[in-house]
């Protein structure tokens, strides 16, 4: 189980039972599985995407990228992994699947941010 201590205790206090904390923890699990792979499959599908990344050496509101993949890897409810660019990477930590065709990740050293990818600049208008 993948709850810590104070959770545990905090969901036993409010009536769940050990068999439905394991319950929910297997469906924390699956759920994070099932959002790394849908991120993969973005990055798969789109050679190219659009970010609204700050970046110093562009001008672009929302810069282009072209994408060589995003492997990740998850434990427990932790996902981490690295996205490959055509001439530079990023370590990610967390990531989630946005309502407007986008997707959301969090990128580790030289970014430390949040950043929004699309298949296209109008999703961020």
């Amino acid at each position: 189980m993948h709850f810590d201590q104070r959770t545990q205790r905090a969901l036993r206090e409010v009536g769940l039972e050990n068999d439905e904390l394991r319950a929910a923890s297997a469906a924390v699990v699956e759920a994070v599985e099932d959002d790394a792979a849908a991120l993969e499959a973005f990055f798969d599908e789109h050679g190219t995407v659009f970010s609204d990344m700050d970046m110093a050496h562009s001008s672009a509101d929302y810069p282009e990228h072209a994408v060589e993949g995003l492997d990740l890897t998850t434990h427990a409810d932790e996902m981490r992994g690295w996205l490959r660019f055509d001439t530079w990477g990023v370590y990610v930590e967390d990531g989630r699947i946005l309502e407007d065709g986008s997707v959301e990740l969090t990128l580790g050293p030289t970014i430390h941010d949040r950043v929004r990818f699309a298949p296209d600049r109008e999703t961020f208008r």
